[in-house]
């Protein structure tokens, strides 16, 4: 679906720098005052959780393109977001406002310099789709091949290089006056958000993207990237050739022509862990609009703006933390998570093992059983309070990347097994001779993995195996209830620390009144100063009551 053309604030030629860093801070204001707000009263409702998400949507296509980008990021950011935001955020996708044909035709003879029935034999006014920042228009040259015409939106760049000043200040504002922020290292994933925004902008290096793209998978003919038409593209304009294909996700279509979903599936995992583990070179957004299908089950990339490239380093270690997933080796994956940042050391590492092995367990194999994590609310209880996790700026997009496409897989089976579809890229890469370093190490550890597969011990031998170890960890039932007991005692310690400040608020408030009454008014002030910072202290442990009551709703 293709939104209708309207006319935003941002869009108006008379907009200034002044107006939109007070529409950008009024937006940010009154969300974190939603959010503070529903901290302090909480509704359970779901239809005000989808009224709260809905505005935050709304508000974002108002802001324009800038803004409609970082709500798609955040729409695969389900540690950070709940569930209606993530699900509201996801129609960001596909549907977008387009802008005028006129203007289209007007940005095309301006970057390519001629008038459009002089460059393209036919061109069809209305866009096949509108995206955030641009739209695309089919035409057809007069050598008769048919191509798309990727158009950018007007004043793209100028209001970029706004908005992201303005962001900056934003960000540190939130850092200087809001502590819980830094935590999140916004810093960091602004720089890397900022790098990758203006890599899509620029339509030669998205078009250079495409190209080196296609030649990774030169030699995979299930993998399709239309070719770019350089004399047709500038940094505003992209030319490139038509390849129609059938929307990934849309199960129906695809089984209606006959095609593999199995093999789909298959054939996007495999292509994506190519991506990351051999080429280092992966498409940041490979959300539903990017891709496609043929009718033969290969798969059709469209979408090449936003490229990340991965350091020798980090490769290696993600080479070492995909076998050991494999393996289900949790104190391999533990060590490697460390090893990237991902992970923290903590005084007592037991929770985050014991989370990590129970994935491992529940969801290589089959698809995750929330009802299962019951099984873990002590530790999960424990893991939000001391925060081991980190997410460095680079990571955001490599696991924006892999939760889209485990999202895509899903859809189209619910019973998909990653690991099962992953073996068809381990079983390559055993027989591949090292090229290098990273080939090498790659190969090595396919090997080492087929090899583990043959030699791998029974089930009862790894459940007498788990049960020793999670006796050696001490995680059997007495500790749970210990974490249990400490849990309480510390919610009622906190709710005692409450109510003494709320009976110094009074006392304060009700001497000073006294004060008032008897004309001591300077006693009185300096008693009502007392008792407003005793009202400070009361109200910060309710909040805290509150957030560690939520936590523990989340765990049951």
């Amino acid at each position: 679906m293709i939104a209708k053309a309207k006319k935003f604030r941002w869009q108006k030629p008379k907009y200034s720098a002044l107006s939109r860093k007070i529409d950008i801070f009024m937006a940010a204001g009154q969300f974190m005052l939603f959010l503070w707000w529903d901290s302090i009263f909480p509704q359970d409702s779901l239809e005000h959780k989808k009224n709260r998400a809905i505005w935050l949507v709304n508000t974002l296509i108002d802001l324009g393109p800038t803004f409609i980008k970082i709500g798609q990021t955040l729409s695969t950011r389900a540690d950070l977001l709940p569930l209606e935001y993530v699900e509201a955020l996801g129609t960001l996708q596909d549907q977008v406002p387009a802008f005028s044909s006129q203007e289209a035709i007007a940005m095309i003879e301006v970057e390519l310099g001629k008038s459009v029935q002089f460059i393209y034999k036919e061109f069809e006014f209305n866009p096949l789709a509108a995206a955030s920042l641009g739209q695309v228009h089919r035409a057809k040259l007069y050598n008769n091949d048919e191509v798309v015409v990727k158009v950018q939106r007007p004043g793209l760049e100028v209001l970029f290089n706004l908005d992201f000043k303005i962001l900056l200040q934003l960000i540190k504002f939130c850092n200087q006056y809001f502590v819980w922020v830094r935590k999140y290292n916004l810093q960091a994933i602004y720089n890397e958000f900022f790098d990758l925004l203006f890599q899509e902008i620029d339509y030669i290096q998205e078009g250079k993207n495409s190209d080196k793209f296609r030649e990774n998978f030169s030699g995979y003919p299930h993998i399709i990237v239309p070719k770019v038409y350089w004399q047709y593209t500038t940094t505003k304009i992209l030319t490139l050739e038509y390849k129609p294909g059938i929307k990934i996700n849309d199960k129906a279509a695809l089984e209606a022509c006959g095609i593999n979903i199995n093999k789909v599936n298959e054939t996007g995992i495999c292509c994506y862990l190519k991506q990351l583990l051999q080429d280092g070179f992966f498409q940041v957004d490979p959300h539903p609009g990017n891709m496609a299908v043929n009718p033969d089950g290969s798969i059709i990339f469209y979408d090449f703006g936003m490229m990340a490239e991965i350091r020798t380093l980090d490769k290696d270690q993600m080479i070492k933390t995909f076998f050991a997933v494999l393996k289900k080796d949790s104190n391999e994956l533990v060590n490697t998570l460390m090893s990237m940042g991902l992970l923290e050391p903590i005084p007592d590492m037991a929770p985050v093992k014991r989370l990590v092995t129970f994935l491992l367990d529940k969801f290589t194999d089959k698809p995750l059983d929330i009802k299962a994590l019951s099984e873990l609310k002590s530790e999960l209880y424990e893991m939000f309070e001391q925060q081991p996790f980190r997410l460095p700026a680079q990571m955001t997009f490599i696991l924006k990347a892999l939760t889209t496409l485990d999202g895509i897989a899903r859809t189209l089976d619910p019973k998909y097994n990653p690991t099962a579809s992953s073996q068809a890229f381990i079983k390559s890469l055993a027989m591949t001779k090292g090229r290098g370093n990273a080939i090498a190490q790659l190969s090595k550890q396919a090997r080492d993995f087929l090899q583990y597969q043959l030699t791998k011990p029974n089930k009862t031998e790894v459940l007498v195996k788990k049960l020793e170890e999670r006796v050696e960890r001490g995680e059997l039932q007495l500790r749970v209830k210990n974490v249990e007991s400490d849990r309480i005692l510390r919610r009622i310690y906190l709710a005692v620390k409450t109510l003494i400040y709320a009976c110094l608020t009074g006392f304060s408030m009700l001497t000073g009144l006294i004060l008032i009454i008897t004309k001591y008014n300077n006693w009185a002030i300096a008693i009502f100063c007392v008792g407003g910072f005793c009202l400070y202290l009361l109200v910060k442990s309710l909040m805290k009551l509150g957030v560690m009551e939520k936590i523990e709703k989340m765990g049951k």
